[in-house]
């Protein structure tokens, strides 16, 4: 009778030491990394990183840092070998990049490396360990300047399974060039070298803000300028935001980092946050580039959930979330209004009323609720106030989803425009500068001639965010349906966002109510003009919006009401939702289009050679 054979065995230690070490090095770029990660918690100043064949033939690092003794050289390598902490309760209080000990003891399983360092500049030791040894092979005096260099040679030579799945030597080499920007985003005031293949590729000086080192490192010359720089501060931690304004977008994410302490981390709510504080700036289908830097108390943070340390856990991400989105919000709203500040300053000397005039047109488009009351009597006083466009809200009767004639939300705003209380005239003097209304041209853009520059106003996106602004500032109105549009979910997650939200979207004109077999919407806007499948669609696609909902609701309303390419209001009506556009304090639609653009007179001359 045989005897049976356990299925079950224990693996050889350097078999396992070479299975662990993939998760921590799983191609060349995770050594560049870690080596950098030494180099920075070693306190260097200068770093220089060369890679040969994308890194499968050598990662070299080189610092200037603290160095390591010959008795920290003889232990380097074995597993959890660490500088960083004594015992566990550290981890709440580690604030170096690295803290586990896997870095060199991975490198050496799966390569060769020799490290070369000194603590003062006068000894050195060299060290080396073949492929799969946890202790060194040789070690040996030497001479260096102060600091460490640190050798991986023939990744994978020994794990020949892994090396065949490494990408072509372009593709390595480009995601190794990726860390080695991570690092130097993160410390600008740090100076970094990248060589690949014997030939310097990028040169990073420490530069005083992290905005500068941005700049450098992913804009272009002509592109800085509109780089911004915001801090947000919150319990237990601040944060640094550097993002670019509407000029600088892309059409992906892959310009939006995330930072915490110093880590590069995949943390999608911190991208959204950004996202989120620019929503109304930058066209449909386009992101913004930028970086969130957070420094937070490591008590605060859990760093120790990924193997290389990619993600991170936040006791309160909420917090941290809402700080970015709001300054980013509040900074653009502040740009804003500088921007007009200065562009109404350039039509030339202004009088002291006209001046006055300015600066009180500014104080209105920042004015909260509580001045409200005072904003109107402001506003009659002077000719350039907002037309009265009150009309779009008023209660509509008779209005039921389906009815084949309801009252046109968009006719009733532009009636308003055109019966505003100044009487139109086809030239108006403003506290600005002479006013002519031009025409219109190709069914969609108002000309208005103001100074010495022409104005083309594209009256949908103008309309649009006129209605958008009134949205704002008091309740939508909202009309019953008389048959209820039933509709189910499609998952858990949507039923708990309508049970949570039914107030709020109740407050934004819809009203919905849960059956037994699902939902029913009961009420919508007045004047809505959505198939059911669109209208279930929007609401449902709210819960992406977070804490902008109502505005993302209201720009939705807003740009179906709005007057659409094609319509062909008349010269008053059009001249008056022109002029309105030129002094809206954000000129731009709800969905971040702009609302005009501008020709000036010497442009024009130019163009055709009468300079």
């Amino acid at each position: 009778m045989t005897k049976n054979k356990s299925r079950i065995i224990v693996l050889p230690p350097e078999e396992a030491r070479r299975i662990a070490a993939g998760e921590v090095v799983d191609r060349p770029a995770a050594l560049v990394r870690e080596f950098l990660d030494n180099a920075i918690d070693a306190n260097a100043l200068n770093i220089e990183i060369s890679i040969e064949e994308g890194g499968c033939k050598k990662v070299e690092v080189s610092d200037d840092g603290d160095g390591m003794l010959r008795e920290d050289l003889e232990i380097c390598t074995m597993t959890h070998a660490t500088s960083k902490i004594r015992k566990l309760d550290d981890l709440d209080t580690a604030v170096t990049l690295g803290f586990r000990g896997e870095a060199l003891s991975a490198a050496s399983a799966v390569s060769r490396v020799e490290i070369l360092s000194s603590t003062d500049g006068r000894s050195a030791w060299l060290f080396e360990t073949g492929p799969g040894e946890s202790r060194p092979s040789k070690i040996e005096q030497t001479r260096r300047t102060k600091g460490t260099t640190v050798r991986a040679l023939n990744l994978f030579e020994s794990v020949p399974a892994r090396k065949r799945f490494l990408k072509r030597e372009a593709s390595e080499a480009a995601l190794c060039h990726q860390i080695f920007i991570d690092k130097a985003l993160a410390f600008s005031s740090i100076n970094f070298r990248f060589v690949k293949d014997g030939k310097l590729k990028d040169f990073f000086p420490a530069v005083s803000s992290k905005k500068e080192r941005f700049s450098a490192a992913l804009l272009q010359t002509e592109e800085i300028k509109f780089l911004h720089e915001i801090n947000v501060t919150g319990a237990g931690f601040s944060a640094e935001v550097v993002i670019g304004g509407a000029e600088l977008y892309r059409n992906d994410r892959r310009q939006l980092f995330v930072f915490a302490n110093g880590r590069r981390v995949q943390d999608f709510s911190l991208i959204q946050a950004m996202e989120y504080g620019v929503q109304g700036w930058f066209p449909n289908g386009v992101h913004p580039i930028g970086a969130v830097f957070v420094d937070i108390d490591p008590s605060l943070a859990d760093f120790n959930i990924h193997p290389a340390k990619r993600e991170v856990r936040f006791r309160d991400p909420g917090a941290i979330h809402h700080a970015v989105s709001a300054g980013v919000r509040n900074f653009f709203h502040g740009l804003l209004a500088k921007d007009i500040s200065q562009e109404r300053r350039t039509f030339g000397s202004q009088s002291a009323e006209a001046q006055r005039k300015e600066e009180l047109f500014l104080n209105i488009s920042r004015r909260d609720a509580e001045t409200a009351e005072a904003q109107g009597k402001e506003e009659r006083e002077f000719s350039y106030s907002i037309p009265d466009v009150d009309r779009i809200f008023k209660k509509y009767d008779g209005f039921s989803h389906g009815n084949s004639a309801p009252l046109r939300l968009c006719e009733s705003s532009l009636e308003s425009l055109r019966l505003s209380k100044k009487s139109f005239a086809n030239d108006i003097t403003s506290a600005y500068g002479n006013m002519r209304y031009a025409g219109r041209v190709f069914g969609l853009f108002i000309l208005i001639e103001w100074g010495d520059k022409l104005y083309i106003i594209d009256q949908h996106a103008a309309h649009e965010r006129i209605l958008y602004n009134r949205f704002l500032e008091q309740p939508i109105p909202k009309q019953e349906l008389l048959a209820p549009i039933p509709f189910n979910t499609q998952s858990d997650e949507e039923d708990v966002f309508l049970s949570a939200k039914q107030e709020e979207l109740s407050r934004m004109g819809v009203d919905i109510a849960k059956d037994d077999g699902g939902w029913s919407i009961e009420a919508l806007p007045a004047g809505w003009k959505m198939s059911d499948a669109e209208t279930v669609k929007e609401i449902l696609e709210l819960s992406s919006a977070g804490e902008d909902m109502a505005k993302r609701w209201a720009a939705t309303v807003c740009c179906r009401a709005a007057i659409k390419d094609g319509d062909y209001p008349d010269d008053e009506t059009a001249f008056s939702l022109g002029k309105t556009a030129l002094e809206l304090p954000d000129p731009r639609c709800p969905h971040g289009r702009p609302v005009w653009t501008e020709i000036s007179r010497q442009a024009l001359f130019k163009a055709v050679r009468r300079e």
